[in-house]
């Protein structure tokens, strides 16, 4: 008989114990509950740097028109880009202002819609908590949703007011 054949009656390893997998099985899971926070964390911070960002170039969008015409554009709805008296133009980005912000809901132009409120960039039906709101306020403003320029005027809308009454 050749050495490498099995004897009758012996056993030979022909994969792994059940054991053997379990204790990958937890260490995989370990791994996955260890990495999952944090992989939030990284999304939340990038949702949240991509709304500052669209925020300034809008209100900027927003202040050089109210600079050129000597007024703010018309009340328009969500998503809807302000037309009159004339249109936006320059550096506006049209396809992201229609596009679904990056913590859900629709860009939106306000224009005396809320009392104490001239004119402001507002997103309308987030989908994120609060706590990533006060993570943006905090960057943006104060930290307080309910002071500052940055504010959650409705419960479902935030804005960043461009001029207070």
């Amino acid at each position: 008989m050749r050495p490498d054949t099995p004897r009758l009656g012996s056993s030979s390893p022909r994969g792994f114990t059940l054991v053997e997998i379990m204790v990958v099985v937890v260490i995989i899971g370990l791994l996955a509950a260890m990495a999952i926070p944090a992989f939030q964390r990284i999304r939340h911070a990038s949702q949240n740097s991509r709304v500052i960002n669209d925020l300034r170039v809008f209100a900027q969008s927003f202040e050089i028109y109210n600079a050129k015409n000597g007024t703010w554009p018309d009340n328009v709805g969500p998503g809807v880009i302000p037309t009159s008296p004339v249109s936006m133009s320059g550096d506006f980005k049209a396809t992201i202002w229609q596009s679904p912000t990056a913590i859900g809901g629709q860009w939106n132009w306000d224009k005396n819609i809320v009392a104490g409120v001239t004119a402001g960039v507002s997103i309308s039906g987030f989908t994120c908590n609060d706590a990533q709101l006060i993570e943006l306020d905090a960057k943006i403003d104060d930290g307080d949703l309910t002071t500052g320029l940055f504010r959650k005027v409705q419960p479902t809308r935030v804005t960043l007011i461009l001029e207070q009454e």
